[in-house]
């Protein structure tokens, strides 16, 4: 019996072991059965049947990580090891020109913002000069860039158009519209002229909400377009109502003045007339049958 019973536990330490040194691929879970002539590989520092793995399975799961960047770190999923990678050797050509791709690689992006700063700063300069020309006149203002200094012309020219952006971005009309509210109601032939003097000598009883602030793709663009056309409508302005004005700048400037002006009356009188609009909104009761 005992000779029966020994015989049996050989025979289940054999088939432990043999389970134990039984190889299993971690990725498609295939065994030496499902492909004997498979590649195993033990890569990292996991034990039992997960340290072995297919050469194919590991290397397609190492594409599937790295997604075309070979020089992305690859590490076991199990024990965090990092997986230790060796290439053939390069030959000196092919190492002098994978020296150059990885250079490239890196001088790319800052040749690329330095292409792009550079082309807005001329583009400022050549609108700057434009400008110039556009208030002062062609000759005069071909004249006064030649008499002045280079350097003055290059750090100069550029502000012009910021300094139009930056002068567009301020929204006086606010503040106008703003203490026009607050001041209006003793005022009450303002009140009929914009607006908002039927109710209360002028004061709205329900203060519409407004989203004067919200800066969005298409505000953008206008105050981009408005600024860089500002010198062309000034002149133009000027040129019509100024004609008596022998200088071209004063003359400019008064155009760009009153075009200024005109514009931003006129926007203060649409939007107030929009705000006692909404602010006399009303819901009306549903006039059709209420049975579904």
């Amino acid at each position: 019996m005992e000779d029966e019973l020994g015989v049996v536990d050989t025979v289940d330490n054999s088939r432990a072991r043999a389970n134990s040194d039984r190889r299993t691929c971690w990725v498609c879970f295939g065994t030496d059965e499902d492909d004997p002539g498979a590649k195993w590989i033990n890569p990292c520092r996991c034990r039992g049947t997960t340290k072995w793995v297919h050469d194919t399975c590991l290397q397609r799961w190492f594409d599937e990580k790295q997604h075309g960047n070979p020089a992305t770190q690859v590490f076991c999923p199990q024990c965090n090891t990092a997986y230790t990678i060796s290439y053939p050797p390069l030959s000196p050509l092919l190492v002098l020109i994978d020296y150059g791709e990885k250079a490239a690689n890196r001088v790319a992006p800052v040749a690329a913002a330095g292409a792009v700063v550079g082309s807005l700063y001329w583009s400022a300069v050549t609108f700057g000069a434009v400008t110039v020309m556009q208030i002062l006149g062609h000759k005069e203002g071909l004249q006064v860039m030649e008499g002045a200094d280079p350097l003055f012309l290059l750090v100069a020219l550029p502000t012009i158009p910021l300094g139009l952006i930056l002068g567009k971005m301020i929204r006086w009309e606010d503040k106008v519209l703003h203490l026009w509210r607050e001041y209006s109601p003793k005022w009450e032939f303002l009140n009929k002229i914009f607006g908002g003097g039927e109710e209360n000598n002028g004061a709205i009883r329900r203060q519409p909400l407004e989203n004067d602030n919200q800066i969005d793709f298409v505000n953008s663009t206008r105050v981009l377009c408005g600024a860089l056309m500002l010198p062309t409508f000034a002149t133009a302005v000027g040129n019509y109502l100024f004609k008596r004005v022998q200088s071209p700048l004063k003359r400019t400037f008064m155009g760009g003045v009153s075009f200024i002006f005109v514009k931003g009356m006129i926007k203060i009188y649409y939007r107030q007339h929009q705000y006692v609009r909404l602010a006399k909104r009303k819901i009306e009761d549903f006039q059709g049958s209420t049975s579904v």
